[in-house]
């Protein structure tokens, strides 16, 4: 569908190959052009109202000018030998650029309806737009003449030169899949370019130098992990069955989109004072994030050393020292934090610091599905798919108690593409140990004996978390040994 210049007309494509024009005010049909072979899924208007032209595009690859005074078919354009993409008008109104899948722009001119120039951009493009007839330095933009923008299935941003067909501009290019470039459009009044991936975000640009201005997340798809960012909880980072993280700002709703992972980023964990957050994933690695106080988010530090997949992180809670990973590979690693990485607020020129494991401890028989950190940092708990809780000292992870007792591996979900999960967590001041499985239970241990205090029994399917709330103040005493919630 296509509105035309002033709003009043609607054209529709169909599958039948026929193309209607609607007039909305009246609420009738007014014009029904037959002539395109297969699915028509390209139309737009001629920007001048008063030329009264509609041009179209069909399975054919073929552009047809109609028009509406004369009610005909005006000229076929034929250049394309794919699927046309994309239609774009000059200033004048004289001069046309289509865009195809078959890995060029064609120049037109309206006037004799003949291509004027082929431009081959090696990529399919699934849209073109032109750009003001100005001087734009930051785009290679130094002469006068014709230029524009392409967004294709290499996932970059390209500004042309028509006269020459010479690329002048190539935006950096992002690491990671669902990059590649659905579509492009220029406001020119608010000097605006916004671009949508293959992933369904939205990427707001200022239109002369191509800075990234805003992001909006269209689609979240399933959402693994979700925390809190800020000392005031201003944001939020989401994992959402991608190698990339999605953080919010929950006042204006504007995303910005991290890319580093490689794989899907299975957990998240966020350090007592809401500045520093970690993230673990399907690639083997875990990374450390920091958000600088006016909401921007990159990159400091990332370590590597599982053999499988990281499917859980836990960060320290009395300070912003160590975090602890568990992994496929039936291993906890501790990593501790750099100085270096606490005292500066920017990233390293060199990029992310690498992290190095103090400690690696192989602590089940089966894949390590949550670990928890205590309030003191000084006991780590680990839940596994070998149907088991363990309790160790850190950081030298030394084992400390075992606890037994559910009938099935901890609350895995399917795999893939989600992962195998569980989880345990301290309450009662850390005194005691709340365990979730997929025999629907949760269990209630007291950590002094490893004892099993509690059996709750309301679920009829797989639980996977479980916290503990109090209300404020904190009660002097932890909850009793006799197991009671």
């Amino acid at each position: 569908m296509a509105f035309d210049p002033t709003s009043t007309l609607l054209a529709t494509g169909g599958c039948d190959g026929a193309v209607r024009i609607w007039d909305i005010v009246q609420h009738h049909g007014t014009h029904h052009f037959r002539g395109s072979h297969g699915v028509v899924h390209l139309l737009a208007f001629h920007p001048d109202p008063a030329r009264l032209l509609l041009f179209s595009s069909a399975a054919d690859a073929a552009i047809r000018m109609w028009s509406l005074q004369d009610r005909s078919c005006l000229a076929m354009l034929t250049a394309h030998y794919s699927a046309v993409t994309s239609l774009a008008f000059s200033s004048d109104g004289h001069t046309m650029l289509s865009s195809g899948r078959d890995k060029i722009c064609i120049v037109w001119d309206l006037r004799s309806c003949q291509a004027t120039r082929t431009v081959p951009v090696f990529e399919s493009v699934e849209a073109a737009v032109l750009l003001p007839e100005e001087a734009a330095p930051e785009l290679g933009v130094k002469s006068p003449g014709l230029h524009f923008l392409t967004a294709g299935d290499q996932g970059t941003l390209r500004v042309w030169e028509a006269a020459s067909g010479q690329c002048v501009y190539t935006q950096p290019r992002l690491p990671g899949p669902g990059r590649e470039l659905t579509h492009c459009a220029l406001a020119h009044a608010a000097g605006l370019l916004l671009s949508v991936t293959a992933d369904h975000n939205l990427l707001l640009y200022e239109a002369r130098s191509l800075r990234l201005q805003k992001q909006f997340a269209g689609y979240s798809e399933e959402v693994l992990d979700v925390r809190f960012l800020g000392p005031e909880d201003s944001h939020v980072v989401v994992a959402s069955n991608s190698p990339c993280l999605k953080v919010f700002e929950l006042q204006t709703s504007s995303c910005q989109i991290l890319h580093g992972h490689t794989d899907i980023v299975l957990a998240l964990d966020v350090f007592r004072k809401g500045w520093l957050f970690a993230s673990c994933a399907k690639d083997q690695s875990v990374r450390i994030w920091r958000m600088n106080k006016a909401g921007q988010v990159t990159c400091v530090a990332q370590g590597s050393g599982h053999t499988h997949s990281v499917g859980t992180v836990c960060c320290s809670r009395l300070k912003e020292s160590f975090l602890v990973t568990g992994s496929q590979d039936c291993t906890v690693k501790l990593w501790p934090l750099p100085d270096a990485l606490l005292s500066k607020s920017t990233v390293p020129d060199s990029g992310p610091i690498l992290l190095q494991a103090q400690t690696t401890q192989r602590c089940h028989d089966k894949d390590i599905n949550s670990v928890a950190v205590a309030p003191n940092d000084k006991l780590l708990a680990t839940g596994s798919q070998d149907r088991t809780a363990k309790l160790w000292a850190l950081p030298q992870c030394q084992l400390l108690g075992v606890f037994s007792g559910h009938r099935r591996a901890t609350s895995p979900r399917p795999s893939p593409p989600t992962p195998m999960t569980s989880h345990v967590a301290f309450v009662s001041r850390g005194t005691q140990l709340l365990s979730s499985g997929s025999d629907g239970l949760m269990k209630l241990w007291t950590i002094k004996n490893n004892e099993c205090v509690r059996t709750l029994d309301a679920h009829e399917d797989k639980v996977w978390a479980g916290w503990m709330t109090v209300p404020s103040p904190v009660p002097a005493t932890p909850v009793s040994s006799s197991g009671r919630l």
